[in-house]
This record gives structure tokens, sequence and C-alpha cells, in this order.
């Protein structure tokens, strides 16, 4: 894996690639003796020293092995696979299918009290109608060349797990830019269908809907990547390549300060209703 673009996850996989540098040192043991022991190039204890490529649960044993201090080596492969967590290529997550990805974090649903939700492009998955998620998930499908299109089934799925909008103890605060309300991901009919459920979705107690509109003066951000806040403890980001899991603080931080002007930009109640009506109206 290529340095991660999260300082989140390259920090995290740093922290790893240190403790191991430490064990060598303390070893007495130089990158030549190391990779002797390790039966392996000296290039490669530099690069997992310097945090360039991640080990493998083979490499940590050998390494700690290496520098007799074995007890440490399960401490430091829970540790490496939390780094590498936090980047994850979406091509190895869609391995098994579309439908497999929707349910894999349940505990990071039900636990979480506050969701933050800002998106540039989409209807946020929460709000996402079957219809409208299986034109998501279908092109997801085909862009990741993913071996068994079961997009179908994966927006059944979704439209499963998004029920959690209507279990207790949960609060949703969603941004959405106007341009999301525009964009023809699926048939007309269900993108009525979609911006129809948004009316109905925005007026739950739990629920604040605000959408950025197009026209907005003055903004305090411009439209920026799609990213999910739980709590104050987990960023989600959605690249093209991947997932990252933020949980750096003050990389959480500034995301939640990058919401809170996102969320100064929206328009709310009867502003936001009136332009999701003229997207409606658009589809006609």
């Amino acid at each position: 894996m290529p340095i991660s673009p999260s300082s989140s996850a390259q920090a995290a996989r740093e922290v790893v690639a240190q403790r191991l540098r430490d064990l060598g040192r303390t070893a007495g043991l130089t990158v030549t003796e190391l990779a002797v022991r390790c039966e392996w190039h000296h290039a490669k204890t530099s690069r997992i020293e310097n945090a360039r490529t991640a080990p493998t649960a083979t490499d940590i044993r050998k390494w700690c092995t290496a520098c007799d201090a074995v007890d440490q080596a399960e401490g430091l492969i829970g540790q490496s696979l939390h780094a590498e967590s936090m980047y994850t290529e979406w091509r190895t997550q869609v391995r098994t299918g579309l439908k497999a990805l929707q349910g894999s974090e349940p505990r990071l649903f039900q636990d979480t009290e506050l969701f933050r939700v800002y998106s540039s492009t989409l209807v946020p998955g929460l709000l996402q109608t079957e219809g409208y998620a299986a034109g998501v998930l279908g092109i997801s499908a085909r862009f990741r060349d993913v071996p068994v299109d079961d997009s179908a089934e994966a927006a059944r799925a979704r439209v499963e797990r998004s029920r959690v909008i209507h279990e207790p103890g949960h609060r949703f605060v969603f941004v959405v830019e106007e341009d999301a309300l525009r964009h023809r991901i699926c048939g007309a009919d269900e993108m009525a269908a979609q911006l129809g459920y948004l009316l109905t979705a925005g007026a739950l107690p739990q629920v604040s809907l605000g959408i950025i509109p197009m026209s907005a003066p003055d903004r305090a951000q411009w439209p920026r990547e799609t990213f999910h806040v739980y709590d104050d403890r987990l960023v989600s980001v959605e690249l093209v390549s991947a997932r990252v899991k933020i949980t750096q603080p003050s990389e959480i931080a500034l995301y939640l300060r990058a919401f809170e002007q996102l969320r100064g930009d929206a328009v709310y109640g009867a502003e936001a209703r009136a332009l999701i009506v003229r997207a409606i109206e658009a589809l006609r």
C-alpha cells in the first residue's frame, strides 16, 4: 500500500514502524543483521522501519523472533492491522460483492448517537430509497468490475440498514449540496421517489436536513469530499480508490469545523423543501 493520503492512517503505521525499529536497536542489530536473521533483503527492513511497507503478521513474528521479543509480536500484529484498516481500498472491500459491504460495521451504527453527514454529489446513503440506491450501487459495480453484480440485493440491504434512523437514541444531521438533488443517478420515476422521500425524512424530529443552494453567496466552504462523522470519535471519508477512517483528534476537529461551516451555508425547513420540489419539477 502506498503512503496513505490520511495523516491519521500514516501516523498509525509509523507508530508500528517505530516500535519495530526500537526492538532492533535494543537488540543491538544493524539493518543488515536483522535482515539476515529474518531471511529477507536488507531493503525490506529499511522499508518497514520507515513505514513505506506495511509488515505482514509473518514479518512481525520473524522480526520479534530475531530481536528476542516474541512476547511482543501479537500486540504489534494487532496494532498493525488496526493501522491498515484505517485506509481500505474499495477493491479489497468489494471482492465478495456489494451486499456484504452494507452490513460490514453494524456496531458502528448502533453505537453512534449523533451522525453528521456531508455529501456533495449524492443523496446520503442513510436517506436513499431502494431505487436510487440500486442506481448508485449499479454504477459502483460496473466501475469496480465487481465479480458478481449484486447491486439490487445491496440496495435492499442498504435500505434495511437505514432503519437506524427510526430507532430511538440517534440523531442525524445531513448537509447536502443542491447539485446532489439534480444528478440523474437512476430513472426519472426513481429520482422522483427519492426526492419525495427526502421531503418526508427531512421532517422527522430526529433528522436535520440542510441543503446548500447552488447560488449560495459568500460561502464559508467550497464543496468538499463526502464524509461521515460518528459522534466525535471517527470520520469516514470516501475517495475514488479507498475509504479512509480518521481517528486522530486534531483531524476530527478539522472535519467538524468544516462541517459546521458547511451547515451554516445550508438552508432548512421551507427553503430546503422548495429546493427539493424544484428538483422534482425539473424531472418533468
